[in-house]
């Protein structure tokens, strides 16, 4: 194998133990709608399009989203999380029964409102989006009634994902909760880290920042730029600084157009570059990284060749619009 390349029968092959992983997502879950339509003028009433509609749909969103990632790679997921008492929470269920995602795991509260996400697009390009949610952190008593439900499914996991959004679902009792009981079985923990909702994140097998959020995640400013990543000075001390600091298993930092960074204890920084063709549309290209990444894991890669197999994902849906997802076929098709 090419250093940065991964053969069609490997992708096979873990395409095929993907296909009997068991993954555990936890986190803030939401309901994405979209709204479909055109423009062909501006208002009167304002400098603003006015969009002719045309459809709408909805999608599980926030942690449902890494939830679907993992269920369109075939993958047996269970998903926990905080819903409203709510026509969302009614839509979101539904929609995750629909496409044989594990729900039982959602707890449901008259006291939170569930996430909804309303994008309005006109003619593939976003106009605005309109965010209704709560934000405050959730009660000890709705953490603990979350964690008892994840115990009774993580004997059978081979991995548990963390999708923390800042809606106040990932708490820091959360956190050390997931950490020694994932510990004890064995089971990878991954988590996209939010820095403006500070935690603990030391002792985790996987974290998956953006660039701006590893960053501020180090303290570092972000003064320097170079097209090689490898030799973006203040990048390479921000990396080194969160493996130092925080120990993960692997640090995976996503760098837009420039790809990925894999960041292992003990070794070299490795620059995965993009293969996104065309970019249509970003929204939960992290998601799919974060999701793809740790079922490949599951799956028996290699950090190296999961960061591979996770980068070919987010240059699959990035190039669809909407919060999207790759197919076993098309995550293939990449390899051949």
């Amino acid at each position: 194998m090419n250093s940065l390349h991964l053969s069609a029968a490997r992708v096979k092959k873990l395409l095929e133990a993907a296909r009997r992983s068991r993954l555990l997502v936890i986190g803030d879950v939401m309901l994405d709608q979209f709204i479909w339509g055109s423009v062909t003028r501006i208002s009167p009433e304002a400098p603003v399009p006015i969009v002719d509609f045309q459809q709408e749909s909805f999608m599980p969103g926030g942690a449902a989203n890494v939830a679907r990632n993992l269920n369109a790679l075939q993958a047996e997921v269970e998903l926990f999380g905080i819903v409203g008492t709510d026509a969302a929470a009614d839509a979101l269920q539904t929609l995750l029964t629909t496409q044989r995602i594990g729900c039982r795991g959602l707890v449901a509260t008259p006291a939170r409102q569930t996430g909804l996400k309303t994008r309005i697009v006109a003619q593939t390009q976003q106009v605005v989006r309109i965010d209704r949610e709560s934000r405050n952190e959730v009660s000890p008593a709705l953490t603990r009634r979350l964690l008892a439900n994840l115990e009774r499914h993580v004997h059978q996991a081979d991995a548990v994902i963390v999708g923390d959004y800042g809606k106040g679902v990932v708490t820091q009792n959360l956190l050390e909760a997931l950490k020694p009981l994932c510990r004890a079985r064995g089971l990878w923990l991954s988590l996209d880290p939010k820095p403006v909702h500070p935690l603990q994140l030391a002792g985790l097998s996987l974290i998956t920042p953006n660039r701006r959020e590893a960053f501020e995640l180090a303290g570092v400013a972000d003064a320097t730029r170079d097209a090689d990543p490898l030799a973006d000075a203040n990048l390479m001390q921000a990396a080194a600084g969160l493996l130092r600091e925080l120990r993960p298993a692997v640090l995976l930092i996503t760098l837009g157009e420039q790809g990925m960074l894999l960041c292992t204890r003990g070794q070299a920084p490795v620059h995965i570059p993009t293969v996104a063709q065309e970019v249509f549309d970003v929204s939960g290209a992290g998601d799919t990284v974060i999701a793809t990444f740790t079922l490949a894991i599951a799956a028996g890669a290699s950090p190296l060749e999961a960061a591979i197999f996770a980068n070919h994902a987010a240059g699959i849906v990035v190039g669809k619009v909407g919060t999207a997802t790759a197919t076993p076929d098309e995550l293939l098709a990449r390899f051949r």
